[in-house]
């Protein structure tokens, strides 16, 4: 990072099979981040496993299991530059039942490439939809799409056309501007259009997938905001006292700012920051630090409290309404029903008091009022009642501290974020 280039959290997402690995492997590739003899190696790999082709997908799909099976399971984070920016690849998996890492990492991501398969009989398919709603849902701003396997397609621009139309549609219908989004003809496997203009379409007069990253716009690190820093662990050190550690999500901290800890609404005074063993006078948004505070001890804050100045303190909710989709729920949910709900860096169990109403994923408009239950696919407004104290803020007011996941029985049943609050 020593070179300083603003920073982008790119999620990759789109239908199984339709490329996403092996689009992230060409880049990593195209954009020097993999060598031509570890490219040798994974391609020797492949031919060996009986997969001859799906060497430049091996490259993120690290793990062995998901080699042998040819999909991608767990998230994987790779780095890489382009002319403007560093971007982190999330590759999320296109799979159903992989959907909750999915989850994961579109919540943090800045940016989503959905990738999809000029393929005959391919295009648009069933979680090419679902991911787009979900990379709506969740939050994320501005999308690159790639026309994926146009050598499939033999490069011809009446398929890509098609395509394009699908998506269109399909985009717009979800509330992205479709004006702002760049539809880039590429061949993963091939190479063509990644970051030189190919000559097999000489039809297509747009950016290559490389340059169409550069016009994403970089996060606005929102220092603006009220301090938010929730806590991931508190550690004591000798010496110097009680540190927690966490990451400042908005606004700023600085040396001797008084500040408070809530739920517990206990006070303290910011003796030093510390990040990566560096003292700093102050810590923006993004930045990982540990603090020391005075008058605080161990047991007056944990983890998933969330620090704040005490003029515009994080906000208690004695319940919050939701927005939420249920992703993967064995039966139904009624009201009564008591998940673990993980906010930032806590995880509260919380009561579903009241269903309000359900929503068409395709318009946003009202398709049911006062569902008797709702079940997996169901997008629906709730009101949820936290069972402990829990920090918990408005879409509206703080992004960053709104969004959650539900989850219950080892899995995440839903994902969604909080529009509205009654303070404690």
């Amino acid at each position: 990072m020593a070179d300083k280039k603003p920073h982008i959290n790119l999620v990759v997402i789109g239908h199984v099979d339709h490329g996403k690995s092996t689009t992230v492997g060409r880049i990593l590739f195209n954009s020097g981040r993999i060598t031509t003899q570890e490219m040798e190696k994974l391609k020797q790999e492949a031919i060996e496993k009986g997969k001859p082709g799906f060497e430049f997908a091996f490259v993120m799909d690290r793990v062995k299991e998901e080699r042998e099976r040819g999909v991608t399971i767990d998230l994987s984070y790779q780095e890489f530059p382009t002319n403007r920016y560093y971007f982190t690849i999330i590759d999320a998996p296109g799979h159903k039942d992989f959907i909750k890492n999915m989850i994961t990492g579109t919540s943090q991501a800045d940016a989503a490439m959905l990738v999809v398969s000029a393929n005959a009989g391919e295009g648009v398919m069933e979680q090419t939809k679902e991911h787009v709603f979900l990379a709506k849902t969740l939050g994320v701003p501005q999308l690159i799409v790639a026309i994926n396997k146009m050598d499939m397609a033999k490069w011809e621009e009446k398929r890509y056309l098609e395509v394009k139309a699908e998506l269109e549609k399909l985009l717009r219908g979800v509330g992205y501007d479709i004006t702002k989004i760049h539809f880039i003809p590429i061949s993963a496997q091939v190479g063509e259009n990644i970051e030189k203009p190919s000559a097999l379409m000489p039809w297509y007069k747009g950016p290559t997938l490389l340059a169409a990253f550069d016009t994403l716009s970089p996060p606005e690190k929102p220092t603006q905001l009220p301090l938010r820093m929730p806590i991931q662990d508190v550690y004591t050190i000798t010496g110097i006292g009680t540190v927690p550690v966490g990451r400042i999500e908005t606004g700023i901290l600085k040396v001797n700012d008084k500040i408070i800890v809530m739920p517990a609404g206990k006070l303290g005074e910011v003796k030093s920051i510390e990040m990566h063993h560096e003292t700093l006078p102050q810590a923006e948004p993004g930045d990982n630090v540990g603090i020391n505070i005075r008058g605080l001890g161990k047991e007056d804050m944990r983890r998933g409290d969330v620090l704040g100045h005490p003029n515009s303190p994080p906000t208690v909710a004695k319940e919050f309404t939701a927005r939420i989709v249920i992703l993967n729920h064995p039966t139904v949910i009624t009201a009564g029903y008591c998940p673990v709900f993980h906010v930032h860096t806590a995880q509260v169990s919380c009561k579903i008091k009241e269903i309000k109403r359900k929503i068409d994923p395709k318009t946003g408009q009202t398709s049911q009022d006062k569902p008797d239950f709702i079940k997996t696919g169901d997008v629906a407004e709730v009101v949820v009642e936290p069972l402990q104290p829990l920090c918990i803020e408005k879409q509206a007011d703080n992004p960053k501290l709104a969004k959650f996941a539900v989850r219950d029985m080892g899995r995440t049943v839903a994902a969604g974020m909080c529009i509205d609050l009654v303070k404690k």
